[in-house]
């Protein structure tokens, strides 16, 4: 019995395979890819299955990780020991964070020159957890990429309404799920 992630990889490649309408609007352009948080090493053990199927329906592929963005972004903070001891004195520069990271997101997509036949894809979403939201980085993020965005999304989705680790309140979205199964679950 194939794993979950393995299961998602199908569904991705029968999703990235299917043509392309070039006319959508930004937030139509945006795939998440949801699994279960526990299969978190799992999903990034098997990244590059998601990267051959891209390339396999001959498409571009541009992976960035921001697993480590806020340890980047805090160490270039000149009060980060004043964070350290007291957090909620942070909580004014996190929009500051939130720019930083779909300013990396999209530098590195351009750097590796994306275009309109290129899936950019986000992972370590995760890691933004307590610190910027999910639903503020992606419409920052995919206007300013002709392609798609696949979000890495470990989480759960109700109808249209996601939950980045089934531990917050979810917000409504517009983007295409890509899951295990096809009835749109993640168990």
């Amino acid at each position: 019995m194939a794993s979950r992630v393995d299961a998602l990889a199908d569904a991705y490649e029968r999703h990235v395979g299917l043509p392309w309408d070039r006319g959508l609007a930004p937030q139509q352009r945006v795939w998440f890819a949801l699994y279960p948080k526990e299969e978190e090493r799992r999903l990034r053990y098997k990244v590059e299955a998601f990267q051959l199927s891209t390339t396999k329906a001959d498409k571009k592929w541009v992976l960035v990780d921001i697993t480590d963005s806020f340890a980047r972004w805090i160490e270039g903070e000149r009060y980060r020991e004043s964070y350290f001891k007291n957090p909620k004195m942070m909580a004014p520069k996190l929009s500051q964070f939130l720019e930083a990271v779909a300013r990396d997101v999209v530098t590195q997509a351009r750097a590796a020159g994306a275009d309109e036949n290129t899936v950019v894809a986000v992972l370590g979403v995760a890691s933004l957890f307590g610190f910027a939201q999910v639903s503020d980085l992606v419409p920052k993020v995919i206007t300013e990429l002709p392609g798609r965005l696949l979000v890495f999304f470990p989480g759960s989705r109700e109808g249209n309404v996601y939950k980045l680790l089934d531990a917050r309140e979810g917000w409504n979205y517009l983007a295409t799920p890509i899951t295990a199964y096809d009835d749109g679950s993640t168990p």
